[in-house]
C-alpha cells in the first residue's frame, strides 16, 4: 500500500532520473546518460521512494527491476514528461512563428497520404517546423489527445465526434481480405461477410471490438479469429506463413506481382470515413495553427 506522501513534491528532474533508470535497468548507466553522479541519482531515487511511501525497484548485483508501484509510476512519468516537454516546446515556438514541433496521432490509413502532402507543403514554407507522428490504435491515439500530448489526430469514423472539433477528410478506406495469391478465394473479385464465416481470420484487435458486431450481427464467437495484430504489416507476415486470412484496409500492404499476396474488398461492408479531430477549446501553437489552416484549405 502507498503511504500518504509527505510535504515534498516530485520534481521533474527526479522523474527523469527514475524513468532513465527504469529504461536502462541499471543505475550506473542511467547516471552516465544523464551526466550525473551515481551516488546523487541513488540518493534522489531513495528520497522519491520515501516521498511516495513505496518501493519502486528491486535491486540485484547486475540489474534493477520495477515493482508494481514502479510500473505504475513509469506509466505516469512517461505521460507527465511528454506533456512537460511538449509544453516547453510550445513556449519556445511562441518566440518564432516559423519553427516549432507539431504532435499528431494517426492510425494506419491511406488517407495519411493527404496529410503527408500538407506537411510537405508546410515544411517548404517553414523548414524549421517539425511534425511528430504518433501511430497507434484508436483508443491510444484518442487517450493521448485527451491528455494534451497531441495537437490533433487523424481518426476513423468510430470516434464519438461530439467530444471534439473535427474536420472531415475527403478520403475513405475500404475493408477487405488479404490472402495468398495461390488461395482459391483469390479467384473472386470481391468477398462477402458470409464468405468469412469458418475461415481462419487474422484481425486487428480494434476490428474485433468495433466492426465485428456490425458485420456479423452477433458475438465474436461467430468468427474463427486465430490471431490479432496491431500493425497490418505483421498481419501480412502471418498470411504469408499460411496462418490464415487478414482483414485489413486497402493499400496498407504491398500486393504487387512479387508479393505473393492479393487483396479482395469486402463488398457488403461500409467504407470508413476519416476525420481530423482536436479538443474543444484547444489553443494551438503558431506552428500547429498554420498546419491546421492548411488542412482546412485542402479539405473544406
Amino acid at each position: 500500500m502507498l503511504r500518504k506522501a509527505g510535504r515534498k513534491h516530485m520534481e521533474i528532474r527526479v522523474l527523469r532520473y527514475f524513468l532513465e533508470t527504469a529504461r536502462e535497468e541499471n543505475m550506473t548507466r542511467a547516471a552516465e546518460r544523464l551526466h550525473v553522479s551515481q551516488p546523487t541519482m541513488s540518493k534522489q531515487l531513495k528520497e522519491l521512494e520515501n516521498e511516495l511511501g513505496a518501493k519502486l525497484f528491486t535491486r540485484s548485483n547486475y540489474s534493477i527491476k520495477l515493482t508494481e508501484a514502479g510500473m505504475l509510476l513509469k506509466e505516469r512519468a512517461e505521460d507527465i514528461l511528454s506533456l512537460v516537454d511538449k509544453t516547453e516546446a510550445e513556449f519556445r515556438s511562441l518566440e518564432e512563428v516559423n519553427s516549432g514541433d507539431i504532435y499528431v496521432g494517426a492510425p494506419e490509413s491511406e488517407a495519411m497520404s493527404l496529410f503527408a502532402e500538407a506537411v510537405r507543403d508546410l515544411q517548404q514554407l517553414y523548414p524549421r517546423i517539425r511534425c511528430n507522428i504518433y501511430s497507434g490504435d484508436l483508443e491510444s491515439v484518442c487517450d493521448r489527445l485527451d491528455k494534451g500530448l497531441l495537437d490533433f489526430a487523424m481518426v476513423m469514423s468510430y470516434v464519438d465526434l461530439s467530444k471534439y472539433n473535427y474536420l472531415k477528410v475527403p478520403a475513405e478506406d475500404t475493408w477487405g481480405l488479404l490472402m495468398r495469391k495461390d488461395d482459391p478465394i483469390a479467384k473472386k473479385g470481391t468477398v462477402s461477410v458470409r464468405d468469412l464465416k469458418g475461415l481462419p481470420l487474422i484481425c486487428s484487435k480494434q476490428w474485433t471490438d468495433q466492426e465485428f458486431p456490425q458485420w456479423f450481427g452477433r458475438g465474436v464467437g461467430d468468427a474463427n479469429i486465430v490471431a490479432t495484430y496491431n500493425l497490418a504489416f505483421n498481419g501480412s507476415v502471418m498470411v504469408k506463413a499460411g496462418l490464415g486470412y487478414a482483414v485489413v484496409l486497402d493499400h496498407l500492404i504491398d500486393t504487387g506481382p512479387e508479393s505473393g499476396l492479393v487483396f479482395r474488398p469486402l463488398k457488403d461492408v461500409p467504407r470508413l470515413q476519416m476525420y481530423v479531430i482536436w479538443r474543444k477549446y484547444q489553443t494551438f501553437t503558431p506552428a500547429a495553427e498554420i498546419l491546421m489552416n492548411m488542412l482546412k484549405e485542402r479539405f473544406l
